[in-house]
């Protein structure tokens, strides 16, 4: 019988799904980090979402180790190479939370849209501002305007899909995939930057995307257009975008995610008032963390089957 461990919070559905497939299972999710590499090398699979580190001493403790499934998309908190290595499947469920993050980049391009959140900063602090906010917070609607998509997969296509309905128009650039059967694709970035009111980037962190948006791209974008990054710290220069923002280039910075996570209190983005801040939660939903645990399980199953 086969031991897996489930070290970050899943959905419990995961627990009856891997023992009526012959698993025996241990919630570890209450498990001090530190303390894993202590009880690793007992288990033959492990689950993680993001919070669990699969590398250096955990994964050099980890001797019986042929699977690991991660409940979520990236594979950044994963030591590919070892593990590719030593022959450990990985398995990971890029479909399961691409709602789940579309929708609170969706919901960053209202916000900022509307600004909604200095509306309820500024009142909430001074309630007899009520009225002169009222005037101040004349903004515009999304209707009509053209959406940007740096990365056009299952993400972007759901963003381009809702905004579409709500009367955007939706272009993108892709250099993976140059067709979209729902988006108007160009040929470059810089087509994207030069003709977006809203972009939004989908791409994972590498070292080509490393600092990929930075002051030449800044100074390609309309005056005031809106940026949204539900995709990975790193990918936008954090420096660069407070300058963009202090000089009204850059209309409003909507980030789930920094380089630096927590971000340092002298973060200057922290304190303009033109940035929208989410905890990295794109991909924290009720529905999300089901799809995404139900399918780990079942395809570290599926694995074992196939071993």
């Amino acid at each position: 019988m086969p031991k897996v461990i489930l070290s970050d919070k899943l959905n419990e559905k995961v627990i009856g799904i891997l023992e009526e497939a012959g698993f025996e299972v241990k919630v570890g999710w209450d498990i001090p980090k530190e303390e894993l590499p202590q009880i690793i090398g007992e288990y033959d699979a492990i689950i993680v979402r993001s919070a669990t580190k699969v590398r250096g001493d955990l994964l050099e403790k980890a001797v019986n180790l042929k699977v690991i499934g991660r409940a979520g998309v990236g594979l950044d908190n994963i030591d590919l190479e070892t593990t590719m290595a030593r022959g450990i499947k990985v398995v990971n469920t890029p479909a399961a939370t691409t709602n789940s993050v579309a929708e609170l980049a969706l919901t960053m391009i209202l916000a900022s849209t509307r600004d909604v959140v200095k509306g309820t900063c500024e009142i909430k602090g001074d309630p007899s501002k009520f009225k002169s906010m009222k005037k101040e917070l004349f903004s515009r609607e999304i209707d009509g305007k053209t959406l940007g998509l740096i990365g056009t997969g299952r993400i972007g296509t759901s963003l381009a899909v809702k905004c579409k309905a709500l009367g955007m128009n939706a272009i993108g650039y892709d250099k993976f995939a140059p067709e979209n059967p729902v988006i108007d694709m160009k040929g470059s970035m810089e087509e994207i930057l030069q003709n977006a009111d809203y972009i939004s980037l989908h791409l994972p962190l590498t070292d080509e995307t490393k600092n990929m948006i930075g002051k030449d791209q800044f100074n390609l974008m309309k005056t005031g257009t809106v940026l949204v990054n539900c995709a990975r710290g790193g990918i936008v220069n954090e420096q660069e975008a407070f300058e963009a923002l202090e000089s009204g280039q850059l209309g409003y910075y909507c980030t789930d995610v920094f380089e630096k996570e927590p971000p340092d209190t002298d973060n200057p983005l922290l304190k303009h008032e033109h940035v929208i801040i989410s905890p990295h939660i794109g991909a924290q939903t009720k529905e999300g963390n089901m799809r995404a645990s139900v399918q780990a399980a079942e395809r570290v199953i599926e694995s074992f089957k196939e071993l």
